[in-house]
Parts: structure tokens; C-alpha cells; sequence
């Protein structure tokens, strides 16, 4: 009989909901895997500011500064993203209780705002338009307008503030870098200083594995 009404009506509303919970968990693994990559990359960087500031560099130091800074804004994006995923799933785990109360799924304005917020993040966007999609049918979502389906990246990932330029400096330095771009006397002079061709191409080979990685 349940398969002769799937056959007519389609999964049932227990079916649907524990389905979406399989998705959320897979997405939290793309992010988790993301995270992992990035952190990955992140530490790298910080090395060559450290290997940079030794040798006098402040200009290309502050250069991987300000990736180091984009990469931990992008983190925390990306652990927020993984909790509104759990919400999610914790919002559906509620839906299930209320179908074998009232027979059908509810409309949740929860869920519709944290599925809108994900949404925006490139590396989960495909799955989670889809997702809403089909809840949207189910009747636990409205549909969502056109400006929030947009994609649109945060304007704090293109533009950091010097002051958090200056405080990773001056961290990854232990103060040496990073006081209104001021250097210490004890560092040597940048006009003195050759350019280290295989400092050169770790640097460039970093902000481009961030690159890829802030950019989704």
C-alpha cells in the first residue's frame, strides 16, 4: 500500500523531511571539507608574512596580511553557514513531530530565512536553491522573490579595514609590523633588501589557493 501511494501522491511528508535531512548533513561536509582547505591555506600564509617580515618586506607582508584577514572573514562565514544548516535540520526534526500530529508539513518562516541566507554562499548555493524549491512545493516555504535569489558577496571580503591589516601584522610579527605600517629599527631596511625569488612564488602560489578558495 505505502508503495502504491508513493507510486500516486509522491513521498510521503516523514519521507520528504528525513530526505532534506540527508542533503543539510551532506552540505555540512562540503563546508567542513571547505573549512578544512582553507585553514589549510590560511596557515601557509601567515608563515610567509612571518618569512616576509624578517626580510624587510613590509609591502608584500602586508599584501598576505590582508589575504589572512579576508580568509578568517571567510571562515566564519563558512561556520555560521555550517550552524544555519543544523538549524535547518533542527527545524525539520520539529516538523516531523507536527505531521503525526496534524498529517502535513507546516509553513515555517524559520527555515525560509535561514535557507535565503544560505542560499548566497556560492560553495552550497546550487543545493540549497534546489532544496528550497522543493520545499517551497511542500508548502513549508513561500516562494522566494527574485533580489533574494541574487547572488552577492559580502563587501567586508573585498574591503578590510587597515586597523585588522595592522593587527595581524603586528600578531604574526609579535609587534614587529603593524602599528600604522611602522617598522621597527631592528628590521632591515626595505631599499637594502633583495627580493627572495622562492618567497616570491610561495606568496603567489598562497593568495592564489585563497583566491580560489574565497571565491567559492
Amino acid at each position: 500500500m505505502q508503495t502504491i501511494n508513493r507510486f500516486f501522491y509522491g513521498p510521503s511528508a516523514e519521507e520528504k523531511v528525513r530526505a532534506w535531512q540527508s542533503k543539510l548533513r551532506a552540505e555540512q561536509r562540503v563546508l567542513d571539507r571547505e573549512m578544512r582547505q582553507l585553514d589549510a591555506a590560511t596557515k601557509k600564509a601567515q608563515q610567509t608574512v612571518k618569512q616576509l617580515a624578517k626580510k624587510g618586506d613590509v609591502k608584500s607582508a602586508r599584501i598576505m596580511a590582508r589575504e589572512v584577514v579576508r580568509s578568517h572573514k571567510q571562515m566564519d562565514r563558512l561556520s555560521v553557514s555550517k550552524a544555519r544548516l543544523g538549524s535547518i535540520g533542527h527545524q525539520l526534526q520539529q516538523q516531523l513531530a507536527m505531521v503525526k500530529v496534524t498529517g502535513s508539513l507546516q509553513k515555517s518562516t524559520e527555515i525560509m530565512k535561514l535557507s535565503n541566507a544560505l542560499i548566497k554562499l556560492p560553495q552550497i548555493s546550487q543545493a540549497m536553491r534546489e532544496m528550497s524549491m522543493e520545499m517551497t512545493k511542500a508548502g513549508i516555504m513561500e516562494e522566494m522573490m527574485d533580489d533574494t535569489l541574487q547572488m552577492a558577496e559580502d563587501e567586508d571580503l573585498e574591503v578590510e579595514a587597515d586597523a585588522e591589516v595592522d593587527k595581524v601584522l603586528y600578531e604574526l610579527t609579535e609587534g614587529k609590523l603593524g602599528q600604522a605600517g611602522t617598522v621597527k629599527e631592528d628590521l632591515p631596511s626595505l631599499q637594502d633588501q633583495v627580493q627572495d625569488e622562492e618567497t616570491e612564488r610561495a606568496m603567489e602560489e598562497y593568495r592564489q589557493q585563497l583566491n580560489g578558495l574565497l571565491s567559492g
